[in-house]
């Protein structure tokens, strides 16, 4: 801080300034005056006296002008130095970064790629406990076969009415048809399907091992799969994997087993499919699907006869 001062016989000035800041004092003084000589002088002269209290008061008004303008320039002075002592602060020290989550590699693993499974893993019980693990025993498999009502039911010929065909020519049974089939052979409650491991769900398909379990004994084990399009339709495509794995566990039980048989379906074929040339209604394109002879082409296609359209082109011709 540096400082320097002025004095004269009837006023001083003082200068002070330091790092941030710079003031300026200035003050007057009138040389004092007894109190007889003035009512002395005073009394002489009325006049005299009005003007010299007027010039008395002056210096009193111009003293306060003085310290109001240096009042305001010094804390004019003190905003400035402050904000010129913050702005190299704020523009040196960046703003905190932005708090981000971390993922670990196997979340981050887990959320990409859901091979690993959907977090669905049968319960594993205690070594001690009742009851049966069926996640990983196979408690009661080939111990007896089941009674002759039962084997009638599972073993009886598939009804040829039964049977679907897809468009590429493959034939089925629908899902429902097996679980008539177990329910009428043990009774409803008496089977099910207990899940062996986690569903795992890659970029195009779902599939899960599943094990059935009939009258307390376990059958057969599979692993079931089906194809999904978009994410939404996971869910539908978790139970179509649980249905897929029910037909295959229904193979060991000899449930519609005709359609595994080559013969039978090269028969079926010949007998009750047939291939038609369909067209899409919306996008007029082509192709050929199998169906059932007694089934009808179902929206969004329609029958396509090439050879009628044909001959409509060339009648128009002549015309």
């Amino acid at each position: 801080m540096a400082s320097l001062f002025f004095q004269r016989a009837g006023w001083s000035l003082q200068i002070t300034r330091t790092s941030r800041s710079f003031a300026i004092s200035f003050s007057t003084a009138l040389p004092r005056r007894s109190p007889h000589s003035a009512t002395a002088s005073e009394a002489r002269n009325t006049l005299r006296s009005s003007r010299g209290s007027a010039s008395e008061g002056r210096p009193h008004r111009n003293d306060l002008q003085t310290n109001f303008k240096t009042t305001r320039v010094y804390h004019a002075q003190q905003a400035r130095a402050a904000t010129s002592s913050a702005a190299p602060s704020s523009s040196t020290q960046p703003p905190p970064p932005t708090e981000r989550i971390q993922l670990s590699a196997e979340e981050a693993v887990r959320t990409d790629d859901l091979t690993s499974g959907l977090g669905d893993k049968p319960v594993v019980l205690d070594e001690k406990a009742r009851q049966v693990d069926w996640a990983r025993s196979f408690h009661g498999l080939s111990t007896e076969a089941f009674s002759k009502e039962a084997a009638e039911a599972l073993l009886a010929p598939v009804g040829l009415d039964d049977i679907e065909v897809k468009p590429d020519g493959i034939v089925y049974l629908p899902e429902i048809k097996y679980r008539r089939v177990l329910n009428k052979a043990f009774g409803p409650g008496a089977w099910g399907l207990a899940p062996r491991g986690e569903t795992i769900v890659t970029a195009k398909a779902v599939t899960r091992e599943y094990a059935l379990v009939a009258l307390g004994r376990l059958v057969s084990v599979a692993r079931g799969e089906q194809d999904y399009f978009s994410p939404e339709g996971i869910p539908t495509a978790v139970e179509g994997c649980k249905s897929n794995a029910l037909m295959r566990c229904c193979k060991d039980l000899g449930v519609a087993s005709e359609l595994w048989d080559p013969r039978f379906i090269r028969k079926f074929i010949a007998e009750h499919a047939k291939e038609v040339w369909v067209e899409h209604q919306q996008t007029q394109k082509r192709r050929k699907i199998w169906m059932r002879k007694d089934d009808q082409v179902k929206y969004p296609f329609k029958i396509y006869t090439p050879t009628a359209q044909a001959s409509g082109r060339s009648s128009n011709a002549k015309y």
